[in-house]
């Protein structure tokens, strides 16, 4: 007997992330106004109470969905490499809104939204502050000042420059490249001798 595709449960321990994946496509093509428990569930091809059980309420959904997506920009963007080379920082940031763009557009459609609904704006504020720790953690690496401010006006240009890519679907890869460059010039001066 064929499974109803309303019941089909994802794979055991891939539950969560799988609906995690779709209420990040859902949000993304609907916004919050669409993104229910139900639509998920019809996404996922699960049951809603599925959904219901993994994460309770559509405020905890939203909440993980969020921070799911946040991960995976920064570990898939490289956003912190680890590496303190300029070159590396941000290398891969145009591929993934080529290959993930509802993570972006979700991410966007979430931020937007928290100015409707304030019990958005906590956890929206959350993932741009670990957006902007791992921009000035792989600032420090590059031999950068420990600055905050450097840290947020490097990360707001780089996310300038996503929603650029979503929006119009524009190559930004020269902007990054003279970002890199800027770094780079930044580096020298700040290991060269005081005059």
């Amino acid at each position: 007997m064929a499974t109803s595709t309303a019941t089909r449960r994802p794979p055991r321990g891939d539950g969560r992330v799988a609906l995690m994946a779709a209420a990040i496509r859902v949000g993304a093509r609907q916004g919050l106004r669409g993104l229910t428990l139900r639509s998920v569930a019809a996404e996922a091809g699960v049951s809603h109470g599925l959904v219901r059980h993994h994460f309770g309420s559509r405020q905890q959904l939203v909440d993980e969905a969020l921070a799911h997506a946040a991960r995976i920009s920064v570990s898939t963007g490289d956003l912190e490499p680890g590496t303190g080379d300029p070159a590396d920082f941000s290398r891969a940031l145009e591929d993934i809104v080529d290959e993930q763009p509802d993570v972006q557009a979700f991410q966007y459609e979430m931020a937007m939204e928290a100015r409707r609904r304030p019990e958005l704006l906590a956890t929206n504020h959350a993932i741009y502050e670990e957006y902007r720790q791992a921009t000035q953690r792989e600032l420090v690496r590059m031999g950068l000042a420990d600055d905050p401010a450097l840290a947020h006006a490097v990360f707001a240009m780089l996310d300038g420059l996503v929603l650029q890519k979503v929006l119009f679907g524009k190559p930004v890869e020269p902007a990054i490249e003279w970002l890199r460059t800027m770094l780079k010039a930044l580096q020298a001066a700040e290991a060269a001798p005081p005059a």
